[in-house]
């Protein structure tokens, strides 16, 4: 069996071409809708509000101990979580961030792992229906009318 071409492609880079292809739609193949997108939405909402307070925290003075730029980088995680773009790089930033936190601060390690463990959650699942992942790589619908 052989696999379909494109004109001007060969049959090497037509099959690279659709291997990248089920790439994309393997990591945002579905976006949930309904009640399970409500609850992929809430679930943006929690992680992002609770980096950013984070990051937000670092930055007053919170945490001398913390550089700069994790904190920076815990507020734009955030957002880009709430807005739901990039979402499986997001997630995974999310767990980086609070892992380490665990056994730097013991006293608190329990809000961290739920952190880190909504963070695996949403790089797995991914954002649901509202998302700006959703408009960008979900998939298309085109309705033709008949004239």
């Amino acid at each position: 069996m052989t696999a379909p071409t494109h004109p001007g492609l060969s049959r090497d880079s037509a099959i690279g071409e659709a291997i990248r292809g089920a790439d994309l739609r393997r990591l945002f193949s579905t976006f949930a809708d309904g009640w399970p997108g409500v609850g992929l939405l809430c679930l943006r909402l929690v992680a992002g509000v609770a980096l950013i307070a984070q990051g937000l925290g670092g930055l007053r003075g919170g945490s001398p101990v913390e550089p700069l730029a994790l904190d920076v980088l815990a507020i734009a995680d955030g957002l880009l979580l709430i807005a739901g773009l990039w979402t499986p790089i997001t997630g995974s930033i999310v767990v980086m961030l609070a892992l380490p936190k665990t056994a730097a601060q013991p006293g608190n390690w329990q809000a961290y792992i739920l952190l880190a463990t909504m963070g695996v959650a949403l790089a797995l699942v991914g954002p649901g229906v509202w998302s700006v992942d959703a408009r960008l790589f979900g998939w298309k619908r085109i309705d033709v009318r008949r004239g």
